[in-house]
């Protein structure tokens, strides 16, 4: 009578042990993770190309959702060196390297932030 519920037991903990691994269903990459996980290295920006807009953004609806997840987006492009959102505004400022980015890029980072339909740029003033 031991013998089976020991039998049991044994497939049973086996069973846990195996069946409790956490899957993860990212694809395996050719790149290291350690490239990754790296923090992106901005280019210095020379004063001379250093170039400001300013813009109405037309679909926010929250200061900490929507004004500061596109402020984040825009200040981790490569070229900017500042970006400022104001929800109560509905606007946003910008100071960038006008050789890396041009203003419908950073119109077309605005609008593709979210779902992509959400918010939209306009009166850009450069």
């Amino acid at each position: 009578m031991d013998f089976p519920k020991s039998i049991l037991t044994m497939a049973l903990a086996s069973l846990l042990f195996v069946g409790c691994k956490e899957k993860t269903n990212e694809p395996i990459s050719a790149y290291s993770t350690t490239e990754t996980n790296a923090p992106k290295v901005k280019r210095e920006i020379a004063t001379a190309n250093i170039q400001k807009a300013s813009f109405k953004i037309d679909g926010m609806t929250c200061a900490i959702g929507c004004a500061k997840t596109i402020e984040e987006e825009l200040n981790g492009l490569d070229g900017v060196k500042t970006a400022k959102v104001d929800f109560e505004n509905k606007s946003a400022t910008i100071s960038f390297d006008k050789t890396i980015l041009t203003p419908a890029i950073i119109t077309k980072v605005v609008q593709a932030t979210g779902d992509g339909k959400t918010y939209k740029v306009s009166n850009m003033k450069s």
